[in-house]
């Protein structure tokens, strides 16, 4: 039975047009680094931004290059970050609140979690007029935890707060194959890659979810049918 699912942000439930990875990108390039949002997508998506950083630098320049332009270059990152969100553009995927509402009527928790820090994520969710209690019941930020995504500690968090003791009573969705690394490392019941997002079907496949979808509207008839099956 799942008591509680744990939705990415970004490319998943929040739409903002790839923002963050495209100016992740532009902070890398700066710093002399040619790469695609592609590239930025594949080797950072999902991950604590810094950490995202240095296994992109890692990935083009070896581990000298992320260890010694990691912390600048995220510097300004979240310069340029601060900057790009004054004007940002923010909405959800459609169905995603309709999908939230259904879920709270299913007593099932909705936690957001995210490999944004504390900042950045508050920020998205104030341009959504998203509230705790709400639209939500938690918010776990990468500044919460000390190991971030793949690592379960966001989702093992998650359960601690909303007094979920089982993992098998958690889902956990996401548009990166790291989201699904993350559920899967945690032991949640059930895991979804969507292809809203950062990464293809066919990347997300990699992971091995227990269902690929392209819409958050196809959970929840996935969802009643676990319940069916899994009393």
């Amino acid at each position: 039975m799942i008591k509680m699912i744990v939705f990415d942000m970004a490319g998943t439930t929040v739409d903002e047009d790839n923002v963050v990875y495209k100016t992740l990108r532009a902070a890398i390039a700066q710093a002399g680094y040619e790469l695609t949002l592609d590239d930025v997508l594949l080797l950072g998506a999902g991950k604590e931004k810094l950490q995202a950083i240095k296994d992109i630098l890692t990935s083009l320049d070896g581990q000298e290059a992320a260890d010694t332009q990691a912390d600048s270059i995220y510097s300004y990152f979240r310069q340029e970050l601060k900057k790009a969100y004054q004007d940002l553009n923010v909405k959800t995927y459609p169905g995603t609140e309709a999908l939230f509402e259904n879920l709270k009527v299913h007593h099932i928790k909705v936690v957001l979690n995210t490999g944004y820090d504390q900042q950045t994520a508050t920020s998205l969710l104030e341009k959504l007029q998203w509230q705790a209690g709400k639209q939500y019941d938690l918010l776990v930020t990468a500044d919460d935890v000390s190991n971030g995504r793949p690592e379960p500690d966001m989702i093992l968090l998650a359960m601690e707060k909303m007094s979920i003791s089982e993992a098998a009573q958690v889902a956990k969705v996401g548009d990166s194959k790291i989201d699904i690394e993350e559920g899967k490392s945690a032991g949640c019941g059930l895991t979804f890659g969507v292809t809203t997002g950062a990464q293809t079907a066919e990347q997300l496949q990699e992971a091995e979810p227990d269902y690929i979808i392209h819409s958050l509207t196809q959970m929840e008839e996935l969802i009643t049918l676990h319940q069916a099956v899994k009393p």
